[in-house]
């Protein structure tokens, strides 16, 4: 069931509750439930904008199974999986369905229709449709196969789910798939052996699921759902990689809470007890009066016009004159409710006038006389209007003619029964399977009455066969999924039930505003002429069919390692057969879980131990109240009122030095309420920072204190050190902190580690993050006890590592090979253990990152591309993001709809850049010539567009009539044919990635792949056996999940890696390469793309081969590459091949270094430089001739950092570098050559003015060195031909890229710089003066007509740029040209 904006307006109300999580900072839970419809429908339609969206069967079946191990791998339950998949429905349930599936036919139809008009080839295989997961049809059965597949395979290969209950309540078992989840927790919570602590987890994408879970009145369950973003587009995938998701827990702990707060004014005010689990049963019956699934809404009461809060403050008022609840334990006390309906009826009347439709407002107004006009009759005439109002409803939404009392009471009688028949739905389960609420509409609240006395009662019944509901549920255009001796009953003239499948009908938004939300106005079948019309055909049913249309129990799967025999693939080709099946099936009767309705559910009190991941408002003093301040939990402020936490002063004034000899070096709980373990390594009142003095992870658990040494903070950080840490704290938490004296820097806890003692003996030792972070003292939590897990814990070595474990070596020689553990009981007892190492033979890549160049996208500034395009850079901007056009004009805008008609290749906001396309550095965007070429054939085909938006520059929004204002000019179809191009173009499916992201581009990746074929094609592994201490071993574990193998890891581009997380999508032990690095705040955040050199199931298309990429964050892979540095040298370094922030153009030498890494071969040393752009190029031959040009000093002065040896390749000769990471400052004068000679080789450098220092590879002579070390010179200054360029540092020579392919008009003295030349030369003073006030003119034009000229406009750069001349010359004769037309 769906509550429109529900779960939108809780999570802005109680900030504090849902909590974005990614999968290392998910908690431990017993038991996980799958709601798998969601999981289904995304799998199989993720798009259904896209008309030309085709799927596979397999591919559906392989992407579910995919899915599921994502989310089991994410959550690791510890007793109980639970996958539940709609079975047939209750038939309330099935008028929702019945017009949902008629509505989304509706809407492919029209969306087929809409592109074959606009000239759209659509693909010949047939569309995937999406009705076809109800339950009875083939593909259903065919899935319900395949889960059985899967759950076998996953129960006899799989560690981690053998020690796991599996239930699988497929679509042949009646029931919604949340409520089979909740009959099973209500069973298990009615055993007297109930843990009542067991940690619950539902995954599902249903609002309504936060009020499932509230009825179980368990104190630890959760709700997990991607993260939701709204006011965009739906994303076409929801899940990809489990380390790149974003995942929103919902605490319903915290909900209790907040529910405790909201309503906390009532515990002075009532006569009875004060009960909370009664106030949550209350607070989830008012949830159900603003929607759900089985009933209409009520008339005016919408989330979004503040229905809930309205809903709370008459339930506060109400509640102290009533002497009880409303809702008790699932029974509607209708005495109670008809008192709170009253009154509520009464605050709604005052809002009538504000939310009535205006056309029932005129309708009602034009009933009413005016007749009532004096004062005295006021009210009078109020109550008429409402009442000809409430009668104008009833006889335009349910078309009767007589509003008469009688159909009043009935309409209460209905609605009542409604609200009865869903809480015992959710209460105690299904207790009539053929009641519905048989209206579209719901009545006015004020004409439910008289309700009191009335006697409620369902007759259970059957539920439908599967055949049944979906002849039930479907329509006309889907008959195919019937068998077919059904099929004619939808579409024949002669058909007894054909009236209940329209071809068309209409819908109504009835008050809301989306298309979804609308009424489906289609007719309510009729039960016994549907199975009437039925019957007659069912025997021509064949075997497969009858076999389909039946009701069965679930099963529980477990691992029994005593049975073994082969399971038979249902799909052979693709999934293989279970050669060796170890499990056992319990079928479980389908009414096994159903409790009586006397059953109560009660909270047990948690006590005070702690269960980490599961927050709590407890702990802290603070004060609570409700304020609109903001708070911004998704993409925007919230409108709402928020629920503020304030925390109280402490009564005793802190000194940091106190605090310091309190928690430094000790573990505590920060981040109130969602308390995380930190070790705390600082502290700091602002002024004064107390930290501790030494580098190991050590806890100081006794009463000695730590080395610690004291430190006073800059003036900035003084002023810094805990605003934006406020901030964050309270516009996303709704947490007040006020005035704070002490700051504690903690390190968090990041898992446990395996550590061997001196005595042999292992024990789990906490690991922290490297990584350190602030808290204010008034959020941390100290001296709590925590829930330890039951995980069992090895105690020797002899357990660690028994014969045959799998093992990774941390060090040299063999780092990151993987091994198996040997029989080491003669060795362990000197404290080593035996091991059999696999080394496979690895890929060289020292030449792919020498010519990394060849295969990279160069990118080049918005105003070269604007310069050779012949438009302004404003456009080049602009067209590359988003341009909004809306219908009708500026004066005269026809309604809100706006097309965007941009590239979309970059997205400031967000931070995101589309790769082989944008790329962001820290103070432009750059583009490639791939830009370039869709610009200009945007322009060739819209030139109008580019015209009209250059004439205004202004507006943010532009508008058909004003682009295209002719009368022959279609704007619409002028849209539409834009939208349509870009559509077709490839650039419509390229995918966005973060700016922050650094990557290899396509090209490289290639390469990458094919040194990978040439390498197995070797097949030179091989095998050593050695004794290992045991501290040089990494063994997977899951208590070891999220500790990262080697802390000292640095990783680059192109390392080398191999994974080594067991039971996940990547296979344990593969090896791949590091293709694009993602940064984050966080370290534990970072992930790490990766090309593997195998395909795999699972596997993502990350710029490489279809399953052969994923995203793992360092926890998950051993850096090989690192190992080969730290056995050769700490000196080798991996190229940078992508752009480098930087923060302003004057940085340290230090933090410039920080992002400079330079290649393994590469023999330049990086210096002091300003920095802004890396480019790769590659030495050419065109360049021997000027060499000569550039003089070289003969001094002998020796350089103080002596260049690292130079590396060899196999056959011994001296790589000579064509990659180097390229740094440039505007200009570059003066180089000066040093040399320095080392053995019989000499190495020699220039030195530019700038400090940069260049130098040349290993020569065996002076003379080549020489040569060399000025060609590289010559190339660094050279391959700047996308930025400003400097003057020739070599006299008489042209730069080697002009800004444009332009001959230069003019020539140049040798020995003269280019602003030299353009000063003493008076016609280019004079082209440069009449150029600009060309521009000038433009300018001016532009601002007072509407004439559709380009300008080219230059620059002081232009004019002093080695191709200046011919820019301006260029320009001049353009613009003089333009004049002209304007003197006309």
């Amino acid at each position: 069931m769906g509550v429109p904006k529900f779960y939108r307006w809780i999570s802005e109300r109680y900030p504090c509750l849902s909590e974005v999580v990614k999968e290392h900072q998910i908690p431990e839970f017993d038991n996980l439930y799958l709601d798998m419809n969601g999981i289904i429908h995304q799998c199989s339609h993720p798009n259904d904008e896209d008309v030309h969206f085709r799927i596979s069967e397999e591919k559906i079946f392989a992407d579910i199974f995919h899915y599921l191990e994502v989310l089991f791998r994410i959550i690791k339950p510890r007793k109980v999986f639970f996958m539940a998949v709609d079975g047939v429905a209750p038939r309330a349930k099935m008028n929702q369905q019945r017009g949902r599936r008629f509505r989304s036919a509706k809407e492919a139809e029209e969306k087929i229709k809409k592109a074959l008009e606009k000239g759209e080839v659509l693909p010949t295989e047939a569309r995937f449709d999406s009705n076809c997961i109800t339950p009875g049809t083939d593909f259903m059965a065919r899935l319900q196969e395949q889960l059985k597949y899967f759950v076998h395979n996953k129960l006899s290969t799989d560690k981690a789910w053998q020690g796991v209950n599996v239930y699988l309540s497929g679509h042949e078992t009646p029931g919604e798939g949340e409520h089979k989840i909740m009959e099973f927790i209500r069973s298990e919570t009615t055993k007297p052996g109930h843990n009542p602590n067991t940690r619950h987890c539902l995954y599902g994408l249903d609002a309504d699921l936060i009020m499932l879970g509230l009825t179980s009145h368990e104190p630890h369950f959760s709700l997990l759902r991607e993260e939701v973003r709204f006011g965009g587009k739906k994303s076409q995938k929801r899940i990809t990689a489990p380390e790149e998701t974003t995942f929103h827990l919902l605490h319903l702990s915290l909900m209790r809470e907040y529910i405790d707060y909201e309503f906390s004014e009532l515990r002075n005010k009532i006569s009875f007890e004060y009960n909370l689990e009664r106030i949550i049963d209350d607070w989830v019956l008012m949830g159900f009066l603003v929607g759900n699934d089985f009933i209409p809404h009520l008339p005016h009461l919408h989330i979004n016009h503040d229905a809930l809060p309205l809903l709370y403050r008459t339930y506060i008022s109400v509640l102290p004159s009533l002497g009880g609840y409303l809702n008790e334990n699932g029974h509607l006390n209708l005495a109670n409710f008809e008192k709170y309906l009253e009154k509520l009826s009464e605050v709604m009347i005052l809002y009538f006038f504000q939310s009535a439709d205006d056309s029932l407002c005129l309708a009602a107004l034009d009933g009413v006389t005016d007749s009532h006009k004096e004062d005295g009759e006021d009210d009078d005439m109020f109550e008429t209007e409402f009442r000809q109002y409430k009668r104008t409803y009833y006889m335009t939404k349910m078309g009767v003619e007589v509003v008469s009392d009688e159909f009043l009471a009935n309409q209460a009688k209905c609605y009542v029964e409604g609200i009865q028949w869903i809480l015992h739905y959710y209460y105690h389960g299904v207790q009539s399977w053929s009641w519905y609420y048989p209206y579209h509409y719901a009545p006015f609240l004020s004409d439910v009455r008289n309700i009191s006395s009335l006697m409620l009662a369902f007759d259970l019944g059957k539920p439908f066969m599967p055949f049944q509901q979906l002849l039930g549920v479907l329509p006309s255009a889907s008959k195919d999924l019937l068998p077919q001796c059904y099929q004619h009953l939808m579409t024949s003239p002669g058909s007894p039930i054909v009236e209940y499948y329209p071809q068309d009908f209409k819908t109504d938004l009835n008050g809301k505003q989306q298309e979804w939300e609308a009424v489906v106005l289609i007719p309510f079948i009729d039960e016994k002429c549907l199975l009437a019309a039925m019957e007659p055909y069912t025997p021509k049913l064949t075997p497969s069919e009858k076999a389909r249309n039946i009701h069965t129990e679930c099963a529980v799967y477990c691992f029994d390692k005593e049975l073994d025999y082969v399971y038979n693939s249902p799909l052979p080709q693709l999934f293989p057969n279970i050669r060796v099946c170890f499990f056992r099936q319990t079928p479980i009767p389908m009414d096994a879980w159903r409790v009586s309705l006397d059953h109560v559910g009660h909270r047990v009190d948690r006590g005070p131990l702690y269960f980490c991941g599961f927050p709590t408002l407890q702990h802290i003093r603070h004060k609570f109240y409700k304020k609109k301040t903001g708070v911004m939990v998704f993409q925007q402020s919230s409108r709402g009122e928020n629920m503020i936490l304030e925390i109280l002063a402490s009564q005793e004034l802190e000194q940091v030095e106190d605090v310091a000899a309190l928690v430094l070096g000790k573990s505590l709980f920060v981040n109130w309420p969602h308390l995380m373990e930190a070790r705390v390594v600082a502290v700091s009142d602002g002024e004064t920072k107390f930290s501790l003095d030494e580098p190991s992870q050590v806890l100081y658990l006794g009463d000695t204190p730590p080395p610690t040494k004291v430190t006073r903070l800059t003036d900035k950080e003084q002023k810094e050190w805990y605003a934006a840490l406020f901030i964050h704290i309270f516009k996303r938490k709704g947490i007040v902190i006020n005035e704070t004296d002490v700051v504690v820097y903690g390190q968090l806890l990041t898992g446990r580690k395996y550590v061997i003692g001196q005595s042999g003996k292992v024990h789990l030792e906490k690991q922290f993050a490297k990584q350190v972070l602030p808290f204010p003292f008034q959020t941390i939590v100290k001296d709590i006890k925590a829930f330890d897990s039951s995980l069992a814990h090895f105690k020797t070595l002899e357990e660690l590592f028994p014969p045959g474990t799998v093992v990774f070596m941390v060090g040299n020689p063999y780092y990151g090979a993987m091994g198996d553990v040997q029989d080491s009981s003669d060795v362990i007892s000197e404290g080593r253990v035996r091991v059999v190492f696999s080394v496979p033979c690895e890929p060289q890549l020292d030449a792919l990152i020498q010519n990394q160049h060849k295969y990279s996208v160069k990118y080049s500034p918005g105003y070269v591309l604007a310069s050779r395009l012949g438009v302004t850079s404003y456009l080049v901007s602009r067209f590359s993001g988003s341009i909004f056009i809306g219908r009708g004009s500026k004066k005269n805008p026809h309604g809100e709809q706006k097309a965007n008609v941009g590239l979309n290749l970059k997205f400031n906001k967000k931070n995101e850049e589309v790769p082989g396309y944008t790329k962001r550095t820290e103070k432009e965007w750059l583009y490639s010539a791939a830009v370039e070429e869709l610009l200009a054939e945007y322009l060739e085909r819209f030139s109008e567009l580019f015209d009209f938006v250059a004439r205004n520059n202004h507006d943010d929004v532009f508008y058909e009539d004003d682009i295209w204002p002719r009368e022959d000019e279609n704007g619409a179809e002028k849209v539409q044919e834009i939208q349509g191009w870009l559509k077709n173009h490839p650039v419509s499916s390229s995918s966005r990635a973060s700016c922050d992201l650094q990557i290899l581009d396509t090209g490289i990746v290639e390469k990458i792949e094919e040194e990978l074929e040439k390498t197995k094609a070797k097949k030179m592994n091989k095998k050593v056996r050695v004794t290992v201490k045991p501290h040089l071993l990494f063994r997977p574990l899951e208590q070891q999940h999220g500790v990262v193998p080697d802390p000292d890891a640095e990783y680059h581009l192109f390392d080398r890696v191999v994974n080594v997380r067991e039971s996940f999508s990547v296979p344990l032990g593969l090896r791949g390469t590091i293709i694009g690095i993602k940064g984050a705040e966080r370290e534990a955040e970072v992930l790490y793309e990766v090309l593997f050199d195998e395909e795999f199931a699972g596997g993502l298309t990350v710029r490489c081969s279809p399953g052969r990429g994923y995203r793992l964050p360092p926890s998950a892979l051993i850096n090989l590459s690192h190992g080969s540095r730290k056995e050769h040298g700490s000196h080798k370094l991996t190229a940078i091949v992508k752009p480098q922030p930087s923060s302003s153009s004057h940085l340290t030498h230090k933090s410039q270094l920080g992002g400079l890494n330079h290649s393994p071969r590469s023999p330049f040393i990086p210096t002091q430089v300003t920095a802004y752009l890396f480019i790769c190029l590659q030495a050419s031959t065109e360049f021997e001739e000027l060499i000569a040009n550039l003089k070289i000093s003969k001094d002998s002065e020796h350089v103080q950092n002596h260049p690292p040896t130079e590396p060899k390749n196999q056959s011994g000769e001296p790589l000579s570098p064509q990659s180097f990471a390229m740094v440039c400052n505007p200009w570059f004068l003066n180089p000066q050559h040093k040399r320095v000679k080392k053995y019989s080789l000499t190495v020699c450098q220039v030195k530019l003015s700038n400090g940069l220092l260049v130098h040349g590879p290993q020569c065996q002579s002076e003379t080549e060195a020489k040569e060399k070390a000025a060609l590289f010179a010559l190339q660094r200054l050279n391959s700047l031909g996308s930025l400003p360029l400097p003057p020739p540092i070599f006299p008489g020579v042209q730069q080697m890229r002009p800004l444009a392919p332009h001959p230069s008009m003019f020539g140049q003295p040798p020995g003269l710089s280019h602003i030299a030349y353009v000063l003493l030369n008076p016609v280019l003073l004079i082209q440069l003066f009449f150029t600009f006030a060309l521009d000038l003119m433009f300018y001016l034009h532009r601002l007072s007509s509407d004439a559709p000229t380009r300008l080219w406009t230059s620059s002081l750069g232009d004019a002093v740029s080695p191709s200046g001349p011919a820019v301006l010359w260029r320009n001049f004769a353009h613009n003089l040209k333009a004049a002209q037309y304007i003197s006309r």
